[in-house]
């Protein structure tokens, strides 16, 4: 086990089988454990209530969305994804549609990515533009030290917001507008 004052944790273990990656799944059972497609094993702490809280108005804002739309689904940020390339992701909140739910290796259509005070942003912004070349068609990476949020598109260099109380979905999430009071705040 790793002492907690040193996550998050990178680990390099290239080529690892689905077995392998369960196995180290199972043995950080505590901690959120992600595969980049290089090779990297992320180990990360549980979030502190704060972010939880902002991630849960984000999640809720986006079911609500999608439970009018009826197009896909909202999977809890413990979902984990199996990326074209070989990554193992798990997204802060995401929407998927009914069709690509079912392709195995899969990449949802939308990802947001909520900045925790463990969180590097260097790794983030990485992690974004993963999701992005693996399929995402819209991703928006929320930093609330900053009040900022960064929208990543594909064929597009980053957009990044700051100080605003809402931003608007388009492509797979048009007609979501996600309020960010509650997320700038928390409690």
């Amino acid at each position: 086990m790793v002492e907690e004052s040193y996550l998050p944790l990178t680990i390099t273990v290239p080529g690892i089988t689905d077995e392998q990656f369960q196995e180290l799944c199972e043995q950080y059972d505590n901690y959120r454990v992600e595969y980049s497609a290089e090779g990297e094993l992320l180990v990360m702490p549980p979030t502190d209530p704060e972010t939880g809280m902002r991630n849960t108005a984000i999640t809720a804002q986006l079911w609500n969305w999608a439970r009018r739309a009826a197009s896909g689904g909202v999977p809890d940020s413990s979902a984990g994804f199996v990326l074209p390339n070989g990554a193992r992701l798990s997204p802060d909140a995401a929407w998927i549609s009914h069709g690509r739910l079912r392709q195995k290796p899969t990449c949802p259509e939308f990802v947001v990515e909520l900045l925790s005070p463990t969180d590097r942003k260097n790794k983030t912004h990485a992690k974004m533009l993963e999701w992005i070349a693996n399929g995402a068609l819209l991703g928006w990476m929320i930093d609330p030290r900053v009040r900022t949020v960064t929208i990543f598109r594909q064929g597009c260099d980053p957009e990044a917001l700051t100080d605003v109380s809402e931003v608007v979905g388009e492509g797979p999430v048009e007609g979501f507008v996600l309020d960010l009071e509650p997320v700038w705040r928390a409690v």
